[in-house]
Formats: structure tokens, sequence, C-alpha cells
């Protein structure tokens, strides 16, 4: 049975406005900053995270010289509760600190406080979650921290804490790291209405890579050797730590790895290519640019005026020894010149420019075949194609200009397009870019044209390094993004992420062609065996899935490829409009059966012109199609995990939980293929746990009913039940049954997630299914400080009531889905 053709008509716009929304509302929790844990007023025993403390701004001023941290925290807490607030400050540590001072202020009084090693921590932390029953602070387990008394706040009274300490930053593979713990979610009864963080970054030598794999900052370089680098955000929850990396230039091109290797699979790498931010005279690499503007009727107006805005920013950034042509095209085409001319003709070109008009049709595959025609093959060239509409006049097979435009195009050639509007041909643009190693560039409606082409030329102005090749010895990689390897240039750094089998010392070569010469790099780095940075997981994966994306829709769905994507977004919590599994459909996503069934349904024709499934076949042109070109775009190019997207995916590490009703799931468990070892929340041996793998904390921290896979075993933790007595943590297996319940007969052998309870039975523990429906997918409602769904949680999601508005529809067009044969 299929889908009625209104259900499958609306469809995709659905599925984009629920994602949407979800993105603006959700909210993740991560590691904290420094929280204040209110003790109840007395004879009224309420819980700690139910007294409403606000966090009004929180800023952050670090200074760094040296490998040498000072930093400053100036945070406001407001009492909304209507009663007077006291309590203990507490302040975790940066992991591996080793602090040399730390002093706090409040409202301008010094205060006395200490700081607790990891094991006093974790004493402090352990006890509250005895007492609350709420694993909330589980994951600064591991960590030290600073604690202080709290002089009691009243009703709306505010309290300001400045505290200051200082730290000798590791370095490790020639990168130095500056770690803060930034995340207020679960501590804040509201959002924050100013969230700012400011490094001062100062050093002996040239600075080469500066990057945060957390959080997008802006990089302002006021010399070789000092950088500001700079966060800010209002009305927010953070939801992880701010992580800075930067490394010392030593070579012309600097190139650092980073590495995480798993228990039981491959490992992933991330490499760090940072060339000079200014090249030397003797580096500069001499280019022709070729700018072909879309003069057709369609351009008329502002457009023209601002392509006209851009092509003039390029001519007045040319290198000395740059050569430059301008086409413009219609129904016919105008050159400058009949080859890219030296600099001494930019006032005449000026001119030209001044004088175009927008007329005819649009001959795409002429006008660049016409301004190929004139290139130098022995020169690198760059080509900018501004176009704002389809093909109409002339060749308009979209395959064949392709075809023609590589065939004519000079090994040398880099094409960079840029789509104006909605009514271009994204696959047209994103085949000639990919062919022809460029990239697309899509300037929405409403957005300017000149704005973003000097914003992007800006960035490729001076290249240092031509057809870059990477090759490691010692180590075995593969499965490299981006790829192909684009050119690199002066003052942007290239991040490469990959995978690699065994750790251990490696040589990583680096060679390009410069001036005509090919030039080679050589570092000494290594991957480590065991541990790592866990951000590079996903990191990769986002890349890995932007990349195939691009090819299903470029070359059309194949089934491999397809599997690919459902597993890598589920496993990671990857989700777009295209790779919405978890929220669509998570009681298939989380079993390898149902993950074929929706690489199955992905690969179904289309029933209309808006009905085609996620992974297939997008349209050409339009604003769907330019929006998944996006999508792509941005996955393919990410510098850093994206957050959660939706309120029941959380990414911890280099895991994704899922939530159903108040059970977390970890998405590496198949109920159908694992069975789990029940451990009761709060009991002697989840704690035995946690003492042995104090990693997992964060983990633990989600809530007290998860299910997490640790090193391929499963644990399932419960909030109810009973235990078989003993030390050792090997109680017999549960049996998970009822965990999948059977769906109705019309939709048999694709069964249900329920979120169970734990029991105890006879010597052993197992997982027992509910007999009640269900819940949808998506929840609404008091979210329960969104880490476990404890009862009188605070609401932290304001957008609620569409979230259960779309937990209603969701699930009606999945139900209607499953039946499709």
């Amino acid at each position: 049975m299929r889908c009625p053709p209104f259900i499958r008509l609306v469809r995709p716009a659905l599925i984009l406005l629920v994602m949407g929304l979800l993105s603006l509302f959700a909210a993740a929790p991560a590691a904290a900053d420094g929280i204040i844990i209110p003790a109840p007023p007395p004879g009224r025993p309420i819980p700690w995270r139910e007294i409403p403390l606000t966090i009004k701004y929180h800023r952050v001023a670090t200074t760094i010289a040296d490998q040498v941290a000072v930093t400053r925290v100036d945070q406001v807490f407001v009492n909304e509760a209507g009663f007077a607030v006291e309590g203990t400050y507490i302040f975790p540590l940066p992991e591996e600190a080793a602090i040399s001072s730390f002093d706090m202020w409040v409202d301008g009084r010094k205060i006395e406080g200490r700081l607790l090693d990891r094991e006093e921590a974790r004493a402090i932390y352990e006890e509250i979650v005895r007492k609350q029953r709420d694993p909330a602070l589980l994951e600064y387990v591991g960590r030290g921290a600073f604690q202080a008394s709290i002089f009691p706040i009243p009703p709306a009274g505010e309290r300001r804490i400045e505290l200051t300490y200082s730290q000798v930053l590791p370095q490790a593979a020639g990168l130095v790291h500056y770690r803060y713990p930034l995340n207020t979610e679960k501590f804040s009864a509201r959002l924050i209405n100013e969230v700012t963080i400011s490094v001062q970054l100062a050093a002996q030598a040239p600075l080469a890579a500066i990057y945060s794999p957390s959080h997008p900052v802006t990089v302002t370089r006021e010399a070789p050797s000092r950088a500001t680098i700079r966060y800010a955000a209002a009305n927010v929850r953070p939801d992880r730590d701010f992580d800075l990396y930067y490394s010392l230039a030593g070579n012309a091109i600097e190139a650092n790895v980073l590495s995480y290797k798993p228990y039981d699979e491959d490992g992933f790498f991330l490499l760090l290519i940072a060339p000079p931010i200014e090249a030397a005279p003797a580096r500069a690499i001499d280019r022709d640019v070729i700018i072909v503007l879309d003069t057709s009727g369609s351009m008329a107006g502002e457009k023209l005026v601002q392509a006209q805005a851009a092509a003039r920013f390029v001519l007045d950034h040319l290198g000395e020894g740059d050569r430059f042509n301008i086409v413009s095209f219609g129904t016919f085409t105008r050159l400058f010149a009949d080859r890219p001319v030296a600099l001494s003709r930019r006032d005449e070109a000026r001119g030209f420019i001044g004088r175009l008009t927008a007329q005819g049709s649009t001959d795409i595959n002429r006008a660049l075949l016409e301004a190929l025609a004139g290139a130098d093959p022995a020169r690198p060239t760059v080509l900018l194609f501004l176009t704002d509409g389809l093909p109409t006049i002339g060749e308009t097979d979209p395959e064949r200009i392709v075809d023609h435009v590589t065939r004519a195009a000079a090994k040398s050639v880099r094409l960079f397009a840029f789509g104006v509007g909605n009514d271009v041909d994204a696959v047209l643009l994103d085949q000639l870019s990919g062919a022809l190693r460029g990239t697309s560039v899509y300037v929405r409606p409403g957005q300017k044209i000149d704005e973003a082409v000097s914003d992007f030329y800006g960035r490729i102005n001076v290249p240092v390094l031509l057809d870059v090749r990477l090759a490691v010895e010692g180590v075995h990689v593969e499965d490299m993004y981006p790829y192909p390897l684009p050119d690199l240039f002066a003052g942007n750094q290239l991040v490469v992420a990959g995978r690699y089998r065994a750790g251990g010392p490696a040589t990583v070569r680096l060679s390009g062609t410069v001036a005509g010469a090919v030039q080679t790099f050589t570092y000494r780095v290594a991957f480590t065996e065991r541990g790592g940075e866990e951000f590079i997981a996903p990191l990769w994966a986002q890349r890995k899935v932007g990349y195939l994306l691009a090819q299903i829709r470029l070359k059309g769905p194949k089934e491999e490829l397809v599997k690919e994507v459902v597993a890598l977004s589920t496993r990671y919590g990857i989700i777009t409009p295209y790779t919405s599994f978890l929220v669509q459909e998570p009681q298939l996503a989380l079993t390898q059966s149902g993950r074929d069934q929706l690489g199955r349904d992905a690969l179904q024709p289309p029933a209309g012109p808006m009905a085609a499934p996620a992974l297939a076949a997008a349209p050409r042109s339009g604003e769907p199609a330019v929006e998944r070109a996006v999508v792509e775009q941005a996955l393919k190019d990410a510098e850093r995990p994206a957050p959660a997207a939706a309120p029941q995916v959380r990414q911890v590490g280099a895991k994704t939980f899922l939530r159903q009703g108040d059970l977390w799931l970890d998405t590496l468990f198949d109920p159908g293929r694992m069975s789990a070892e029940a451990i009761l929340f709060g009991s002697e041996r989840y704690f035995q746990l946690l003492a042995r793998h104090p990693e997992i904390g964060r983990y633990l921290a989600l809530g007290d009913r998860l299910v997490v896979v640790l090193e391929g075993k499963a644990y399932a933790i419960g909030s109810t039940g009973q235990e078989s007595p003993g030390e050792h943590l090997t109680p017999r297996p549960p049996s998970l049954e009822g965990y999948l319940t059977p769906r109705p007969p019309s939709l048999e052998g694709k069964g249900e997630i329920l979120s169970p309870p734990l029991v105890g039975e006879g010597s052993g523990e197992r997982w027992e299914g509910p007999s009640r429906p269900p819940a949808p997918p998506i929840s609404g409602g008091t979210e329960g400080g969104e880490t476990g769904g404890e009862s009188g949680g605070l609401p932290l999601c304001p957008g609620a009531g569409f979230i259960a508005l779309a937990g209603a529809v969701l699930p009606m067009w999945t139900w209607r889905r499953r039946g499709r044969g």
C-alpha cells in the first residue's frame, strides 16, 4: 500500500518545516561552566534542580601568552524563586588543567574557596546523585573543581561572580589546546541573554593553525604572532565546552594531526594544513582570472548592478603578475579580449563592465566554451562563473554542457560557480564546479551578489600550492574528505578528515605545484593507538554524508550509497531534511533490518514533482534544489560537529543517543541483535561501573534510564528493579523481551521501540515492555531539565507546543508510510 497522493505531496515541505523549527527550539546538554548548587529552604525539601536560578550573562576573557592562559570569568545569577537561595558554587576545572592560581569575588568582595582534586570533586558529585537521584553532575567525574559558599540571594536578587584562574596549556602533536567549560543549559531556568568568549593569543613565533572544533569563531590576526579569537551568542544555552587549538609556524606550510581511535574500529584523524597568512613575493603564484557574467534579461536591475560591483572588486584585487579577461553572455557572447590580458588594461576593463546591459536569453554552453578557448593551459586559471538562470538557448542539455566544458578545460582551470536566486540549475553548477575542482556558491534571494563574490574571492585570492596531494607513510589512511583536495590559499587553512587503521608514528608528505614546479613538504606526526579527540568521528561522518548526498543528487541514487547515508546519519545523529531518519522513523533507524528498509524506501521512484523520497534524485532547479545543494556543501565543508537538530537526539563525544519516553538509547545498540547487562541507577554496581570507566559519566549524565554500548558491550541503566548481589559486573544478560513490541498485523516485521522499565527476575535481570501503545517519536511539554525526564523539571523548550504538534503529525505520516510494500 502506497502513501495517499496528498501525504506524498506535502511530505518534503512538512519535514523541512518541522526540522527547521526543531533546530530553533532544541537544546542539548554537555559540559558546564561554574554553577550554584542551591540548598533547599528549611522545611521545604525541593530538589535542587527545581530552584530557578537563571544566568543573566556569561562573559569570558582569556589571554594566552606562550602556553600560559589566564581566564577571567564574569557571571550574573538571578534568583527567580519566591524565597532566598543560598548554596555552593562549583566550577568544574578544565580537564588536565594544571591550575597555578584561583581567585574569586562575589559582588566585589573576595571570598574564600578551595581547589578540590579529582577525588574530592568526585565525592561531591556522587553524593548529590545519591541524595537527589539526579545524574546531571556525573559528566564532571574525572575533573577537579573550585568550591566556594555563596551568600543568600534574595527573591529577584542577583549575585555577580567574578573569578580568575591561570593554567599551563598542554601541547601535543605540535598543537596547543585551550578548553573552557562553557555549558549552562542544565542549570539555568531561562535562556542566557549573553554569552561571549574572547581570547587574546600571543606567541614568540608566528602563529600557524587556529582552529575551534566546538564553536563558530571569528579570528582576527593583528600580526604574525598575535590574534584575537571571539565567540558571541545571545539567548542561548551553550551545549558544549569551548575548545581552541593553535600551532606555531615552522615551515612555510604547517601541518598537524589530531586523531581518535575507538576500542573496536578503525580510527579517525583530522589534518590541519595552515599556509602562511601572507605569501612571500617569491612564493606568489601568478595566474589568470576569467570573469564570466550572465547579462541575460533576468539580470536586469539591481542584480546586474551588484554583478558589476563584484567584477570590479575582483579587478581591484588581482596580483601584480596576474592577467584577466571578462566575458558577458545572454543570447550572444561578448569578450573583453580574445585571451587574458595584463593589468595595464584594468581601467579599460572597468569601462567595459560599466557598459554592460541585461537582455536576451541564456547561452551557458557558448559562454563557457568561448571563455575557455582563450585560456592559457600553461598558467593556473580561475574561472568565476555567475548566472541567475537555466540554459535557454543554444545547447540546453545539462549533461552535454558538462561534457563540452570538461573537454575544453585544461587541467590548470578551476571553475567557481555563483548561482544567483532559486532559478538556477543547481545540479549543472555543482557538476561544473566539481569537475573542474572548484566549488559552488549560492546567493539566496535577499543576499547581495557583490558581497558574496567579494567574500569568497578574498579567500582564494593568493594561491600558495596547487594540485594538492597527500601521502602518509607508516600508518594506513583512507576515506578522506574533502575529495578531491582543493588548492591551498594564503590565510586559509585546510581541514582534512579521514580514517586510519592502526595508530603509530607516521610521515605525512604534502605536495603540489608552485610556479610549474612540484614542491613537497614533509612532517613527522603520530596517530593515537587508543582514545584521543572524540569530536573527529562525527565531524568526519558529516563530511562523508555531504559527499555521499552530493553523489546521489548529481549521479542518481545507488543502493550502496543510500545505505551508507542511512547508517552514518543514524549512528552520528546527522539530521537534515534529507537525513532525518532518527526523527521520522526511529523504530526503523535503530535496527539493521529497519535501516535496510529505509534504504529500500529511499530508492523508490517519485510519484510527483514534490514527492521524491528524501534521498532520491532531487529537482534540478527551484528553492528545494538550491536548499539541498547548500545543505550538502555545508556538510562537506564542516569544521566542527553540528549540534543536535532535534530535542530527542543527543550527541555526547563520538556517541549519539535517542530518547524514547524517558529512556535514552545509544544508537550503537541494536535490540534485534544485542543483549544488555542491567544495572540499577544509583546502586553500588552503578558507581562501580563509573569508577572503572570514569569517561562514561558524560553518558550517565543524560538521565537515570539509558542503554549505552561500551567497548562492544551494552549496559541497561534502570531507575527501578533489583540486582543480583555481588561485587562483579557480570549478571546474566537480559533477554530484552518486550523491548521490540510487534507491530499491527498489516505492519508485521518492523517492531516499535518502547521505553520499558527495568525489573528483576530471579537471579538475573531483563527488560520488560509495557502493554501500553508506544510514545510518539517527538514529544513536547516538560522536559525534566532535558536530562532524563525527571518529574517536576522546568520546561526548557519554548517550542513545546509546536513539537507536540509535530509529534502528532509525523507519526501519522510515518504510520501510513510503514505499510508500503
